[in-house]
């Protein structure tokens, strides 16, 4: 069988994988992507951060409709109407003109857009099984993978769709359950708790871990918590979820009991959402044709540079090591087809951000005050609550603070968290100073217009030697 002939094949067309393949573009070379999907963009696209995040903004309007805040500011809304197909519409508009415009830029760089699934042959060979029928043969110098992750399977938990379902399933809203549970407390359930809760739900959420969020700064989870609890989502830590039985009359019987050890207990719940976590997605790739096995987790090893130990063979994001984050894999894209291109690729992994977006949101970059005390290094603490903050005050968007983690020799950067509103916007300064290896100082220097919720971090920075203004 004739192949195709390119200087780099990208399987996978997500976060990783597109900018990959059109960075690879720009520099020069002849490119292929191959996705299995129907759109482009990958789980972050068609049914992770972006309906998710369209579904957030929607439920937190009709939040704020409903629950009196746009009243406080003289906005009447006699009856306030929810339209859960309006609401799906508009979520699917947005990801339909988001992976669309990926297919443009595509075009727009010469990426040949390949629609199948990959398995490789060997060194350089990829074959794929076209979903037009047939197969076709790629060869290529290099070869990217970049296949991202899917739900984790559970023992006995087979989602159905129905009263077993993932996050995918969550985002359709064909109808609001009177009770929903959610297994696992990380970003992704209680982002979908919440959407549901604001749309009337009774929440629960089961967590085996002792907080919510276990890889936040611990003061930033349990600040997440309490105010989760407030919002009505009852967060049951410490818990494991023993077995879902499906009553023929409908709903689910739930048993948990404490991980410690304990008597079990029973949840009556409408929908069982499954959000304990995502695996490496590599099933029928064909790995083991080219000699490579995963690690325990299911990733694929790679050096600094993403090489894998065969010639020619790279790999990044979800099938690597590091938080499966969407833009963490579209660094480590860019870095790994400058890379490939002979160019210098870089990625600062100790500086990924994460945010979670939830009301108020929550979001960190650096180290926590955990690791930082594991690791026996001096700091100071710079804290500014946002109920000090003019605009968060104007905006009655009070709830959260900034802390601010500083070397105590020399007052560098080592990590900041956020809670509050515009808290995965503010992050972004933060991510940025510490890039460029900033002080507390240099943050409390620099001019922040006013009034802004960004204020908050120059006084945090200010507060970590002592001077705060508004303290």
């Amino acid at each position: 069988m004739s192949a195709d002939r390119f200087d780099l094949i990208v399987i996978g067309a997500g976060p990783g994988g597109y900018v990959a393949a059109i960075r690879a573009a720009q520099h020069g070379l002849k490119v292929a992507c191959v996705e299995k999907r129907a759109t482009l963009g990958g789980t972050c696209l068609n049914v992770g951060c972006i309906p998710s995040k369209s579904l957030l903004h929607a439920t937190h309007l009709y939040q704020q409709a409903r629950g009196g805040h746009l009243a406080r500011f003289g906005i009447r809304v006699p009856e306030v109407g929810l339209d859960l197909d309006a609401m799906r519409a508009e979520k699917d508009k947005a990801v339909a003109e988001l992976t669309g415009g990926i297919q443009g830029l595509f075009v727009r760089n010469k990426v040949r857009h390949v629609h199948g699934t990959a398995r490789l042959m060997g060194t350089g060979r990829v074959v794929v099984a076209l979903v037009a029928g047939g197969e076709q043969v790629l060869e290529a110098t290099d070869i990217l993978i970049a296949t991202g992750s899917d739900v984790t399977p559970l023992p006995g938990l087979v989602p159905d769709g129905d009263r077993i379902i993932t996050s995918t399933g969550a985002l359709e809203l064909v109808s609001i359950p009177e009770h929903l549970v959610v297994l696992g407390a990380g970003f992704i359930g209680l982002e979908m708790g919440s959407i549901y809760k604001r749309l009337g739900s009774a929440v629960t959420v089961l967590e085996m871990a002792d907080r919510i969020a276990p890889g936040l700064d611990a003061e930033l989870a349990q600040a997440a918590q309490r105010l989760l609890s407030r919002q009505g989502l009852k967060i049951i830590t410490e818990t494991k979820l023993l077995s879902a039985d499906k009553p023929a009359a409908g709903g689910l019987v739930l048993e948990v009991a404490p991980v410690a050890g304990g008597p079990s207990a029973r949840i009556q719940a409408d929908r069982l959402l499954l959000a304990a976590g995502r695996r490496p997605y590599t099933a029928g790739l064909g790995l083991e044709a080219v000699g490579i096995t995963p690690d325990a987790r299911g990733r694929i090893p790679v050096d600094h540079d993403f090489r894998t130990k065969v010639p020619g063979l790279w790999a990044i994001g979800d099938v690597v090591e590091g938080p499966m984050l969407a833009h963490k894999a579209e660094e480590e894209g860019i870095a790994c087809a400058d890379t490939i291109a002979g160019r210098t690729g870089f990625i600062d992994h100790a500086l990924i951000p994460s945010v979670m977006y939830t009301e108020p949101e929550v979001a960190s970059v650096g180290r926590s005050e955990e690791e930082l005390k594991a690791a026996g290094v001096a700091y100071k603490v710079g804290k500014f609550p946002f109920a000090a903050n003019s605009r968060a005050k104007a905006n009655r968007e009070t709830d959260g603070f900034v802390k601010l983690l500083a070397a105590r020799e020399d007052g560098r950067v080592l990590g900041v968290h956020i809670i509050g509103a515009m808290a995965g916007t503010m992050i972004a300064q933060a991510t940025q100073a510490m890039a460029f290896g900033a002080n507390a100082e240099d943050i409390a220097l620099t001019c922040h217009a006013h009034p802004t919720h960004a204020e908050a971090l120059k006084e945090a920075a200010m507060a970590a030697f002592g001077k705060p203004i508004h303290l």
